[in-house]
């Protein structure tokens, strides 16, 4: 087997995709976000966190599915314009772009807040800018470079959760002879549930998009020297990787302190290493934290990148973005990706709280449209890859069809719950109006196809 895809080098080690699933869904919405979700839902946040996490278990399983038969750069976007059509190839390429460029521009201001935090003289629109030109430094120079920031980023992000739950653990079971009020936080301050089972489902709708990163591992599935065996570990993985990091985090924080502490709203995870009595917990948390913004900042330039260059490979964007380098980087898709997130950071520091604010409610809920695609393009395409090449099924979506069908059912539900919900309404509105926007373009535009129809179902990387 070639190490080009493409022209893309296939120079991501095992090890790499490994760490990157691993730690994929670990970010500052778990260390700074899950604040609120506890405080809505009390204890329950445990079961919001154990459904949703649940749900993104069978999409990545379905997406492991088809990414093992036909490892591809563009992942979701190739296996929807081969399996729905090439209208819903187009629009889900180009929101999961505009997704990306807007959380690189967030958390490249993110990270730039903390660091001023340490160093109170630097302007934060300079700092996010100094962050964001670094990394694409790191993701030009070649895919391997990103492997490794990535995979050290990641590893710095595991370890760290598991002292947390080591010590969390310790701490509740009363080891080492530390006092302990043990389970009592749980069913007091108003029971498990104390705001009922409806703040547990609105806490699954702030939850999932929490989750959303997870997916990166199939679209580098197209650059890994050994794809099935990447990415089918990645995929058996994620089972474990839910329960112990998110559902074991958030049970350790709750069972701790009581769920209506201020200090969990604020940070959860500081409040539990301030009860425990680790010095400086703050500070601690704001380099792990920071480490969690760069790992997302550094995974959302490569992101937009690779999901450019196979929108230009297909004819859906400017040619120019199918140039590579020598070191096999498409580089134009690369700074293209940053030069849209300059223009965010712009936004923020001129207008906060119109355009930037708009910007990210825009991309609010296309973290389950993606989903969605997910799953109906797994159920399309399995059912003909069963027909015509059953042996490129590696991985098998559990209890197939019934899982697909009750994923996409949720995933319904889910969205439709938004638009009862004050704070999540803006959200599903404004990325209904730029899902449409997009889905005009297409047809307006007509993009001039470069690869015939069910271009993977044909195996044309194998």
């Amino acid at each position: 087997m070639s190490n080009m895809t493409n022209g893309l080098q296939k120079n991501l080690k095992t090890r790499h995709i490994s760490m990157i699933s691993i730690a994929g869904v670990i970010g500052a919405g778990l260390f700074v976000g899950s604040g609120a979700v506890i405080h809505s839902a009390g204890p329950g946040s445990i079961l919001s966190y154990s459904f949703a996490g649940l749900l993104v278990i069978f999409i990545m399983r379905m997406l492991g599915e088809m990414a093992c038969a036909y490892p591809t750069s563009g992942s979701f976007s190739q296996y929807a314009s081969d399996a729905i059509g090439p209208w819903a190839g187009f629009t889900i390429g180009w929101l999961y772009w505009f997704f990306w460029v807007i959380v690189i521009a967030i958390e490249a201001i993110a990270g730039a807040a903390i660091i001023q935090y340490w160093y109170g003289d630097a302007p934060v629109w300079l700092t996010s800018l100094i962050l964001t030109i670094l990394l694409t430094l790191t993701n030009i120079f070649s895919v391997k470079s990103f492997g490794e920031f990535e995979y050290w980023f990641s590893l710095i992000k595991v370890v760290s959760i598991i002292l947390f739950l080591l010590i969390g653990f310790a701490f509740i079971f009363g080891f080492g002879g530390h006092h302990t009020s043990g389970l009592a936080n749980l069913t007091g301050n108003g029971g498990f549930l104390p705001n009922g089972f409806s703040s547990v489902l609105l806490g699954i709708v702030v939850v999932i998009f929490s989750f959303m990163g997870t997916e990166i591992v199939a679209i580098a599935a197209g650059e890994s020297a050994d794809p099935v065996k990447s990415v089918t570990t990645a995929t058996r993985s994620v089972v474990w990787r839910i329960i112990v990091f998110y559902v074991g985090s958030i049970a350790v924080v709750v069972t701790l302190l009581p769920w209506n502490s201020a200090s969990i709203l604020t940070s959860p995870f500081v409040a539990v290493l301030e009860y425990i009595g680790v010095p400086s917990a703050a500070q601690v948390m704001n380099v792990i934290v920071l480490t969690a913004v760069l790992s997302c900042l550094n995974s959302g330039l490569y992101t937009t990148s690779r999901m450019l260059y196979s929108l230009a490979e297909r004819g859906e964007a400017p040619k120019r973005f199918m140039k590579i380098s020598k070191r096999g980087v498409p580089v134009a898709a690369t700074v293209a990706g940053t030069f849209f997130s300059y223009i965010a950071v712009m936004m923020n520091y001129f207008y906060p709280e119109t355009i930037f604010l708009f910007l990210v409610n825009a991309s609010g809920a296309i973290a389950l449209l993606v989903y969605l695609v997910i799953a109906v393009s797994q159920l399309r395409m399995r059912r003909k890859i069963e027909k015509e090449n059953p042996e490129q099924l590696k991985i098998k979506m559990w209890l197939f069809p019934y899982l697909t069908y009750f994923t996409i059912l949720v995933i319904c539900a889910i969205l439709a719950s938004m638009l009862f919900i004050e704070s999540m309404r803006p959200q599903l509105i404004l990325t209904s109006i730029i899902t449409f926007g997009v889905l005009a373009a297409y047809f307006i535009f007509k993009p001039n196809k470069k690869v015939p129809a069910n271009a993977a179902l044909e195996n044309k990387h194998p």
